[in-house]
């Protein structure tokens, strides 16, 4: 295949033969059949040159936050008998770009490891590959490239803060109507749930079912663990200049605040998207996936976001969940109720982003607030709210 050079010399070397004979100059025609000579023997070089070379690509770490760089690691082996020329590795990173990495030539049996960095400039999904091999002759004439890896995907989650988890919500036990404080750690205790066909009778909680007409029956359970369900709001008109990725930021500080004071996560979106609560087991972060729903997210308009905060503030009532709900100020109407407590208000808190400084202000209401404009970071008006001694302040 000819290359760019290739393709200017033919053309080039094709006019001088042409003009030499037309004209009668016997020096332009020995100039460009030269040329053609060349281009000529550049493409049988390069087609006749066998290669027997592996290629293998790590990239790591596959997941990222934005700002933050990943290293791509890639091992050549010459597999073959004789010495490779000078080969290029060429890896497509995301539309319109390339990372390109040239090995010297190897012996056989010979390995080389090459690497480059990737930097990850924005949240969202990057495709890495295919990685291709690529030689030529020593003219850049005319060059032969090769599939050697295939495509692989590294993730960018949104830029976070390091800020506080949100401090455990009181639930309630639903047979006995006593508070509990709900958190990551603590002592054994008995819960209560329906008789089912099979159990012991021995077990069964006579007052309890008195009172609730309906058999139920002890276990032994370790205590809920504490919960926080984060709502973003992701409507088109919410969110004014680049106050979403504001949002999607706060939203995966949070979740990562949560999942290292070891809190069950749930991210919910106005769009639909539900994660449900995460239960983690050994060798996996719970807070993985969330954060690989927030690298992709976008804005939509569809939802409505007073309904979904008054969902999970039912749902999150009796589980002792913090809900905290992240939003902008571009519809002032339905962020007032959003803001309209329903019940148990002290579990909800309202983070609302605000385009320019000193933006609009929230409606009134007895809800935690945290207000977010250009002058202030996420993390320090977080950190102001974990200070604020009751709801309703606006922080």
């Amino acid at each position: 295949m000819l290359t760019r050079q290739g393709a200017i010399a033919t053309a080039v070397s094709v006019t001088l033969v042409v003009a030499g004979r037309l004209f009668g100059i016997f020096e332009l025609f020995v100039v460009g059949a030269g040329g053609a000579a060349l281009v000529i023997g550049a493409v049988a070089i390069t087609g006749l040159t066998r290669l027997r070379l592996d290629v293998s690509r790590q990239v790591r770490p596959g997941r990222i936050h934005a700002g933050e760089p990943a290293t791509v690691t890639l091992l050549a082996t010459n597999g073959g008998r004789r010495r490779t020329p000078v080969i290029q590795l060429r890896d497509a990173v995301g539309p319109g770009r390339t990372a390109s990495v040239v090995l010297s030539p190897l012996a056989p049996g010979e390995h080389i490891t090459a690497a480059y960095s990737l930097p990850g400039e924005r949240r969202g999904r990057i495709g890495v590959g295919p990685l291709e091999v690529r030689i030529s002759d020593p003219f850049g004439l005319a060059a032969l490239s090769a599939p050697a890896a295939p495509v692989v995907e590294l993730i960018v989650w949104p830029a976070v803060e390091r800020v506080m988890a949100p401090s455990p919500a009181l639930g309630r036990d639903h047979d006995l109507g006593a508070p509990v404080e709900l958190s990551a750690t603590g002592d054994e205790f008995y819960a209560l749930r329906p008789y089912a066909d099979g159990d012991d009778l021995r077990r069964v909680h006579w007052r309890a079912s008195a009172k609730r007409d309906d058999l139920v029956v002890r276990q032994d359970e370790r205590p809920g663990r504490g919960q926080a369900t984060i709502v973003l709001d992701t409507r088109t008109g919410v969110y004014g200049g680049d106050t979403f990725e504001r949002a999607v930021s706060a939203a995966a500080s949070v979740a990562m605040a949560c999942a290292r004071s070891g809190l069950l996560l749930r991210l919910v979106t106005t769009a639909g998207h539900d994660s449900a609560t995460t239960n983690p087991v050994a060798g996996f972060d719970p807070v993985e996936p969330i954060l690989d729903h927030l690298a992709v997210v976008a804005p939509r308009d569809v939802g409505h976001l007073a309904s979904v905060v008054a969902t999970m503030e039912r749902a999150g009532r009796d589980q002792g969940a913090r809900v905290v709900v992240v939003t902008g100020d571009g519809r002032a109407g339905e962020l007032g109720e959003a803001s309209t407590p329903t019940a148990n208000s002290a579990s909800v808190t309202l983070v609302v982003f605000t385009s320019g400084v000193g933006g609009a202000e929230p409606p009134p209401t007895n809800r935690s607030v945290v207000v977010v404009d250009e002058s202030i970071s996420f993390g320090s008006a977080w950190s102001r709210s974990n200070t604020a001694p009751a709801p309703g302040v606006r922080v």
